[in-house]
């Protein structure tokens, strides 16, 4: 079953490079304070604040890589180590960001958009967002009381953008990996119906087939001596039974196993009567609906084969309606203890 599995993000460190540059890519935008830094003249901003800058990009794009795998998967399951260094990192961000801010200036509020993004995979999704919302609000307060910051709706828009755009990609990203989960799941629910269907399907051909084998064997072996005629003619007729089960097999394991009702029943006339067994068997199948003969026809194969192996019945009847068959005889019954895997079938049938 697919189930959420702890997750151990060491495994994922090595990401895949172009997932580094669709997370790198956005980090475009820190060109500006790095523009405002250049342009100050002044040596603070150049020589320490955009060494910060580049250090902020560097542990964003490694928080972000050792976070994917547990952020944009509905799968897998942090460690609780995992997540602890998840906080500390965002720590760093947001001091990182705070550094950047005081030594170059309002431009440095790009670093905010990335540290309300991240926010959004560090927590849980409300935490994240009501982040992004302490931030956005935060700056246009910072823009209205700080001196010389003027109030940047821009900047505004471009922490709560970015983080609904991030939430957007999160919840799709999630979906479709449920979805994968899902079709995985399906996949292996078909591969164990189609053996669970083989394994019914050989249970019941070669139960019956081998059943009257042995039972014509055992005529045979009677009646060599007194009848060789008859006994020859009984191991041709094992002859063709043998390629009849063979032949079966290998259509059922190819999934193209075909049962006809009107067959099984033929089938059950010659095992009654190699079995020494009076049977009574419906000549015909209209008052059958077409849509339940087939699994009429197993239900007359397995119920002919646990009455020539486990009855010692002296007669049999079957009867067939469009209500469903009924076998009927005379023998010991039905032993509780014995495995009843042919009948398990017919119920998964």
């Amino acid at each position: 079953m697919a189930r959420p599995t702890t997750f151990d993000i060491d495994q994922g460190s090595r990401m895949p490079k172009i997932g580094l540059f669709l997370a790198g890519i956005w980090l475009v935008f820190l060109y500006y304070p790095i523009e405002q830094a250049l342009r100050s003249g002044q040596d603070v901003p150049r020589f320490v604040g955009i060494p910060l800058l580049v250090l902020f990009a560097v542990v964003y794009l490694w928080h972000w890589a050792k976070s994917r795998h547990y952020t944009w998967s509905r799968q897998a399951v942090p460690h609780r180590q995992d997540l602890i260094r998840g906080y500390l990192t965002f720590l760093v961000l947001v001091l990182l960001a705070v550094a950047c801010t005081a030594i170059i200036g309002q431009e440095a509020v790009a670093t905010w958009v990335y540290v309300a993004v991240s926010g959004l995979w560090t927590f849980r999704f409300r935490t994240g967002i009501a982040l992004a919302l302490g931030i956005a609000i935060g700056y246009q307060i910072a823009g209205r009381v700080v001196p010389g910051w003027e109030v940047d709706t821009g900047g505004t828009m471009s922490i709560l953008l970015g983080s609904f755009a991030v939430t957007g990609g999160i919840l799709a990203a999630r979906r479709g990996s449920a979805l994968a989960a899902a079709r995985e799941e399906n996949a292996l629910l078909a591969i164990e119906e189609e053996r669970n269907r083989v394994a019914r399907d050989v249970h019941d051909i070669l139960g019956h087939t081998l059943t009257v084998i042995r039972v014509k064997a055992e005529l045979a072996a009677a009646l060599i001596d007194v009848a060789p005629e008859r006994a020859k003619a009984e191991v041709i007729a094992l002859e063709e039974l043998s390629r009849e089960a063979l032949a079966d097999v290998r259509r059922a394991v190819e999934g193209f196993r075909e049962i006809s009702l009107p067959g099984e029943l033929a089938r059950a006339r010659s095992a009654f009567a190699a079995a020494g067994i009076t049977a009574t068997v419906p000549n015909t199948v209209d008052a059958v609906p077409a849509d339940l003969r087939e699994l009429f026809a197993w239900t007359v194969r397995e119920g002919t084969t646990n009455v020539v192996r486990h009855s010692a019945a002296a007669t049999c009847q079957i009867r067939i309606d469009a209500a469903g068959v009924t076998i009927v005889d005379d023998g010991r019954g039905a032993d509780p203890a014995a495995a009843a895997t042919g009948l398990i079938g017919l119920r998964e049938r």
